[in-house]
């Protein structure tokens, strides 16, 4: 490998399949497999990220085997045996099938994630599944109970349902009610894979991401928002505060990509540990954040103030708040992220400024 990272000794698995491989998650995922000596990583992705094949040198200068191809296409899956298959390929946005392709969201999430688990049936491969924290219902979440502070809105201590608290939502929320194209179809997904588990004996882990930020994430409207936002920032360009009162008050817990990519490396090494459960992972209370106060801290980086518009009307599928409650998996695997908010925003601020010539047009 011509960029360094520590080899560690062998594991049981000797071929990876990470799809989405060229995409933030997916990249990310694949450089870090590297480090153990006797596995091939392959990196499926179909580029259609804009921006995703900026990663290709990424991959490439970490010796992952790239290959062009849609999860959709069965055959362009089923290159050659795999012992373990990291599904994190996705349309990942709650307006995706709004405002593009309905059919294109539900073959990429849902047929696409079908065909992961036949390839994994095939070759008695086991699969982990990076799901969403999309899959709760919209009007449930907006439903908690809450209070507006100056920068932000925060859940109260006692709500009324189960599975919320003011630690945020976890596992035992109820499911039931719409959430969104996104939402359903790795919902269903998930559903399926615990039948191919089941009756295929796959191992699985599944775990519902909240909001994933840090550096290669090529930010949008609706996806990837804090590379997004200190994007523009950095680039003079303008924003809006979108619902809730035009304010910017709603909330999300942020999780750094290392700290997604520990858990992934622990599952890897000890799937049996994770096997058929289901787990919450995001950044945690600590590390939640408001736009305003997104807007604060990118304006502190990159010493630039921007305009920022306000629009009070609410959209469909947006949610108040949402923040990941990791207590059970903290409590099963002893698993918790070890950056902070502010840390991932620094990370993506140096990435974006070493970056800024082949940036530039994704934030224009």
């Amino acid at each position: 490998m011509s960029v360094g990272l520590a080899i560690l000794a062998n594991m049981k698995y000797k071929k990876i399949l990470v799809t989405g491989g060229a995409g933030f998650v997916g990249s990310h995922i694949c450089i870090s497999l590297r480090k153990y000596s006797n596995v091939k990583v392959i990196a499926l992705d179909n580029l259609s990220r804009k921006g995703s094949d900026l990663n290709l040198k990424r991959l490439k200068d970490y010796s992952v085997e790239f290959v062009k191809g849609d999860v959709r296409n069965f055959h362009d899956l089923d290159i050659k045996q795999v012992d373990l298959v990291i599904e994190c390929c996705a349309d990942p946005s709650v307006m995706a099938g709004l405002n593009s392709s309905s059919r294109y969201t539900v073959e990429t999430n849902l047929v696409g994630a079908i065909n992961c688990f036949e390839l994994a049936k095939k070759y008695n491969a086991d699969v982990i599944f990076i799901s969403t924290s999309r899959v709760y219902p919209v009007l449930a979440l907006n439903n908690l109970r809450y209070k507006e502070e100056s920068t932000r809105f925060s859940l109260e201590l006692d709500q009324n349902v189960s599975g919320a608290s003011n630690k945020g939502i976890n596992e035992e929320f109820a499911l039931s009610g719409i959430r969104s194209l996104y939402g359903a179809t790795k919902l269903s997904a998930e559903l399926l894979l615990h039948e191919y588990s089941n009756n295929y004996g796959i191992k699985t882990a599944i775990f519902r991401s909240g909001l994933i930020a840090g550096p290669w994430q090529m930010g949008k409207s609706d996806q990837g928002i804090i590379s997004f936002w200190i994007g523009k920032h950095i680039f003079n360009k303008p924003l809006s505060y979108i619902g809730f009162g035009g304010e910017g008050k709603q909330v999300r817990d942020v999780l750094d990509i290392d700290d997604l990519v520990d858990l992934v490396l622990k599952s890897v090494e000890n799937v049996e540990q994770f096997n058929g459960k289901i787990y919450n992972i995001g950044g945690g209370v600590s590390n939640s954040i408001s736009l305003a106060e997104l807007t604060a801290s990118a304006q502190k980086l990159t010493n630039n103030k921007i305009k920022i518009g306000s629009d009070k009307k609410t959209r469909a599928g947006d949610v108040r708040i949402y923040i990941s409650d990791n207590s059970k998996i903290e409590r099963l695997v002893g698993w918790k992220p070890k950056r902070t908010v502010n840390q991932t925003l620094e990370s993506i601020y140096g990435w974006i400024k070493d970056n800024r010539n082949k940036l530039d047009n994704l934030f224009s």
